[in-house]
């Protein structure tokens, strides 16, 4: 009896077991800083893997925590919800990946690093052609996330027409050409094979990116036992690394994401300012009393990385009896589900982190979500993409 259940369990897990994808596999370090870049490059990354046809690797989120010096993986499924991304995506987790495909097509001698040109060593040192793949923080605890010692050699795709660019047919075709998954089983990038911030082109993907059942009914819990609707969501950034950032703001180019409010490239007549980079505590204050007296909202939420401004919004809320609102632990992710389902939402034009947001407001659902951007007047709703 006792065998007949092991052989049993040892079937159910021989069928669970993912089978090997004979186009190959995309896997890559997201590591372009906090979450809100990183979801920049993951719609390219994502798009680049499903025109070669190839499987994605689903990556761990890259975090980075206060007085650490070593970043926290946190993987994907933690995150998103597979459902979802599967709906557009070929897809693996990292788990089945390194469990049941790894072993097979991809032994430790057979491993390469893809970048687009050889990397300098920390202490400055060129003399070896490499992609360096594992150097610094924070490539080294990606790779060892992964489960990878070293690679074997080093590929360095920056030679390829169009680079990761695989707009066109030809392009793709050249990638399929120089890297047969034969001969290339899996792609393993040093960084993300994608622009950044995201191409136009490929905003609508953030649909697919829902968040995991916990995040969702942390941020569903939060609002009900918090918040009075309709509320106002309300981004700040204002730590001192954001003011540097907005300190090389050119009024006639994009910068990070600031064309989420003022188009790829700028529309004619548009001009990113500081303000809309660095908005001054007065203009956050009449900009919200403002969006709060037309809307009719009762409530407002407020994630920052630094100062929520609760008592100041509360004292230029007091005429219309409404209060200011944040998470006791600051949770990222749900802070951005919060504003995701807020009825009005107020970003930082020039912040991924916003443009996350916005995005999802513009896409996930048939009717579109308005956003509105500090120091910047006209609504941005979903924008008309050219595929």
């Amino acid at each position: 009896m006792l065998a007949a259940a092991t052989v049993l369990l040892l079937a159910a897990a021989v069928a669970r077991a993912a089978e090997v994808d004979p186009a190959g596999y995309v896997i890559y370090c997201p590591c372009m800083g906090r979450f809100g870049n990183q979801m920049e490059q993951h719609l390219g990354a994502f798009h680049f893997a499903m025109v070669l046809g190839r499987t994605m690797v689903l990556p761990p989120i890259v975090g980075h925590e206060p007085r650490s010096t070593v970043a926290k993986m946190t993987a994907f499924e933690d995150v998103f919800q597979l459902p979802a991304i599967q709906n557009q995506f070929k897809t693996i987790t990292l788990a089945e990946f390194q469990r049941d495909i790894a072993p097979k097509i991809w032994p430790k001698e057979a491993r390469k690093a893809f970048c687009w040109t050889p990397r300098k060593a920390l202490n400055g040192d060129d003399s070896e052609m490499s992609c360096r793949a594992k150097d610094g923080n924070p490539f080294g605890p990606f790779w060892d996330y992964v489960g990878v010692d070293e690679f074997a050699d080093s590929v360095f795709y920056g030679q390829t027409t169009g680079g990761f660019n695989v707009g066109s047919l030809k392009d793709k075709e050249k990638w399929k050409d120089n890297y047969p998954p034969a001969s290339f089983p899996v792609l393993a990038f040093v960084g993300a094979p994608a622009a950044f911030p995201a191409q136009q082109k490929h905003w609508h993907y953030q649909k697919h990116f829902r968040y995991s059942t916990r995040i969702t009914s942390r941020a569903k819990t939060f609002i009900e036992a918090r918040l009075q609707r309709p509320f106002v969501g309300i981004h700040l950034r204002n730590d001192v690394d954001w003011v540097r950032v907005c300190e090389h703001v050119d009024p006639t180019r994009n910068l990070f994401a600031s064309a989420q409010c003022l188009g790829e490239p700028p529309m004619d007549g548009e001009q990113l300012s500081k303000e809309m980079c660095a908005p001054s505590e007065k203009t956050v204050l009449e900009q919200l009393v403002e969006v709060v007296g037309r809307s009719g909202a009762r409530s407002v939420f407020v994630a920052s990385d630094r100062d929520h401004l609760i008592p100041e919004i509360n004292e230029a809320l007091s005429a219309y009896d409404v209060k200011a609102y944040k998470l006791d632990d600051n949770d990222a992710f749900v802070s951005l589900a919060v504003l995701e389902l807020a009825d009005e939402f107020i970003g930082n034009c020039v912040s991924t982190f916003s443009s996350v947001v916005s995005r999802s407001r513009s896409f996930k659902w048939a009717k579109p979500k308005s956003s509105h951007f500090w120091g910047y007047r006209k609504p941005s709703t979903r924008p008309k993409i050219e595929l």
